[in-house]
Parts: structure tokens; sequence; C-alpha cells
């Protein structure tokens, strides 16, 4: 009856002896972000700001990069509220990261108040979402998605991985990816994939860049109630919201001090709560354990918890299907010259 107890007792067994070598043996010592020079995307609003925020009142130095050049004004003086030497050097830039010039131009104006050296840490903040649904998208909102959230990253990070190498210098790129980037569901075919994209760009610079002393992180947050996901919501399909309802997200200096958190203690994957390290236990292949023993359960719950939680995901999509068909109808979706993209009004 009791014939698995002795297999449970070796795994756990094996499980403590692998954390308390993870943690006395093989653990590095905190990164400490005082005096390095910290690049942070999307640094005038949301998670991006709440994180120079942080970062500058443990000493750091502190660039932010966002196209709103009012919104950078106002963040670079609450920045400023925080400063904590007189030395530290605080900036901001006014740029769009869609295309690979503006990026590297970025980097540049970034670089020069420091004597043209890169930045010690870039943390790719930047991005945004419309959901909507997929058969109501088009050529022009695909590519914006990929824009908004693949590409405002991949530019920054080419950027900085060359001018790290070039200057033979050791640094870390630090991604930012969502539990969107584990699973998806309906409403984020535009924003999703991107999302994971910036996953296989994580995975495949960790094992490259260990050829020069750069390190890379990913950060996968759930709801960060920022003015971004308030944006978000106008066009977010009701069945979408109905599903994240008991959604519980996090305030972006909440968020903003899980990164931290997980960058210092060097975690590759960054989750933001219990629900996401689910996520990331039950799909993360060979990318590295943070922590074995905590790892190892949190992959058994979700063994068990996630197949309940898609079958309960996937019932509400079905209960909804007669409310989105009278939807397209009253669009005109079916009218052969309707088909494209309508997100100037609120999906339903």
């Amino acid at each position: 009856m009791f014939s698995w107890l002795p297999t449970i007792l070796a795994v756990s067994l094996a499980s403590g002896l692998v954390l308390l070598l993870q943690t006395f043996v093989f653990s590095k010592k905190r990164w400490d972000p005082r005096g390095q020079h910290c690049y942070v995307t999307g640094g005038s609003a949301g998670l991006g700001l709440s994180l120079a925020i942080l970062l500058t009142r443990k000493g750091a130095d502190v660039s932010i990069v966002a196209r709103d050049e009012e919104r950078l004004q106002k963040a670079l003086e609450l920045m400023e509220a925080e400063r904590r030497t007189p030395n530290q050097l605080l900036k901001s830039y006014s740029y769009s990261l869609h295309d690979a010039t503006c990026a590297r131009d970025a980097l540049e104006a970034a670089c020069h108040p420091h004597g043209g050296k890169c930045p010690d840490v870039v943390f790719l903040c930047a991005g945004s979402s419309t959901p909507g649904f997929f058969i109501e998208e088009d050529d022009a909102s695909l590519r914006r998605g990929m824009d908004n959230t693949y590409w405002a990253a991949a530019w920054s990070a080419l950027a900085a991985a060359k001018r790290m190498v070039r200057h033979r210098a050791k640094g870390k790129i630090v991604f930012v990816s969502s539990v969107l980037g584990y699973m998806s569901i309906i409403g984020y075919s535009s924003y999703s994939p991107g999302k994971f994209a910036i996953r296989g760009l994580a995975e495949t610079l960790r094992s490259e860049l260990q050829l020069y002393p750069i390190d890379v992180h990913i950060f996968f947050p759930g709801t960060i109630y920022s003015p971004g996901y308030e944006n978000e919501n106008k066009t977010k399909p009701k069945v979408t919201l109905k599903i994240e309802e008991a959604d519980e997200g996090l305030k972006p200096e909440q968020a903003a001090q899980v990164l931290l958190d997980g960058v210092q203690r060097n975690y590759f994957h960054v989750s933001a709560d219990f629900n996401i390290n689910i996520f990331r236990t039950t799909s993360r292949g060979p990318t590295p354990l943070n922590n074995a023993l905590f790892d190892w359960i949190y992959a058994v719950i979700g063994w068990i918890a996630l197949p309940l939680w898609r079958w309960s995901v996937d019932r509400t999509i079905k209960n909804h299907r007669k409310d989105h068909l009278d939807y397209l109808e009253q669009k005109g979706f079916f009218s052969e010259d309707a088909v494209g993209s309508n997100h100037k009004v609120i999906a339903r």
C-alpha cells in the first residue's frame, strides 16, 4: 500500500542535498547595484519607472529611456527625490526603441556621460499590449505587436551585447517577458508571441554570452497595475477579463522589487509569484533551477493543478461562444468586406 514512500523520501532527500549544495557551495555573492550604471528602457512609467526609482535608492547611476519627453522629465524628478549621493548620474533620453538605429543611438547617448563606457546592467522593460481577437487583427496590428514586445527588447539587447563584448566589459542583460511567455489564452495573439520570442532570445543569449562575462536574466510578471494595464483593458475581450478576474496583480513597485531581488540572487528565470513559479517549473525544459527543492514542489503542484486550470479556462471560452458570434454579427464581420483590424472599438 505504501510502497511508493521510499521513492518519495529518496527524491526529497536528494533534492534537499542539492539545495544545500546550491545554497552553501555554489551560491554567488548577491549583486549590488550601488555605483553601477543601470540602463532602463520603458523608464517613464510602470515597471520601468519603479525599477529606476528603486535602483536610484540603492545608489546606482540610472539612465532611463522612453518616447514621451514630458513623462521622462516627471520620472527624472521622482528619481532625483531618491538620490543617495551627489555623485549619482541620473539621466533621461527620449528615443523610440522599435528599430536598430534608434536603439543603438539611445544606448550611445547614455554611455556618453560615462566616458563612453557601456552600462553595467541593461534592463529591458519597454513594451505594451493591445489585446483583441486574432480574426480581427491585420498585418499592421500583428507587426505592431511584435514591435512593441520583441523588437523593443531585441534591438537594445543587440546594441548592448556588442558594446559589452567590444569593451571586454562585465555586464548583465535583463529581459522582461510575461507569464504569457510560458502559456497563453484568448485575446493575446498580438502580444504573447513576442513574449515567447523574448524568452527564446534570452535562452539563446544565456548560452552564447557565457563566452564573455555577461549574465542574462529574464523576468516573468503577471498583471502589473500600471498605466499600460489600464490602456490594454480598453480593448481586452470580455471573455479575457472574465478569465483574469480572480488574478491578483502587483503594483509596479512590488514587481520592481521582485525583479531586482531575482537578479541579485542570480536567477535566470525570475518569477513574480507562486502561480508563475508553477508555470515556470512545468515548462522550463533544461532551464537552470532557482531552488532545487522548491522548484520540485512547484512542479508537482503544477502537474496536478494546471490541467484543472486549463479545463476551467476552456470551459469559460466555450460558454462565451454565443455572445462572441452575436458580437461578430453586430460588427458586420461576416460581410466579405469587413475582415480586418477593428482596434478602434472595444472588443467583446
